[in-house]
């Protein structure tokens, strides 16, 4: 069995990127504000060749509270949450396909947030043919 996993490896096919992230010590107006958050993501979306289906957001009250944007694009999503009490926000794009460009995405969504740092995580989605022997 090892070994047919080995072998089916080899044709194996990307079936989705995956880049997400953590930024510290974003600009609190910036992430407090809905419009601009849901301005951000359909901004990305179109420099990132995607294609919107649907966003929606919310925003979330209190002292922990922040916003959190929701874009179902046809090629999968992209998120943003962030929490105003720690200028912080969690970005996730995910696309499926070889068309888009997740990392364009999210690299335009940090420069809007402007945060002082932040991590970059980037996952390829792969599937893979198990023979059935």
């Amino acid at each position: 069995m090892a070994e047919n996993l080995l072998e089916s490896r080899r044709e194996t096919k990307i079936i989705g990127k995956h880049v997400y992230g953590n930024l510290y010590e974003c600009d609190r107006n910036l992430i407090n504000s809905e419009q601009y958050l849901r301005e951000t993501v359909l901004n990305a979306i179109k420099l990132a060749n995607m294609h919107l289906i649907e966003v929606k957001s919310w925003i979330l009250p209190g002292i922990k509270g922040g916003v959190s944007i929701i874009a179902l694009i046809t090629e999968s999503h992209i998120t943003i949450h962030t929490w105003a009490e720690y200028n912080y926000a969690s970005v996730d794009v995910y696309t499926c396909g070889n068309k888009s460009n997740p990392v364009k995405a999210f690299k335009y969504i940090v420069q809007r947030l402007r945060p002082k740092f932040y991590t970059i995580h980037k996952v390829r989605r792969d599937g893979f043919r198990i023979n059935q022997e």
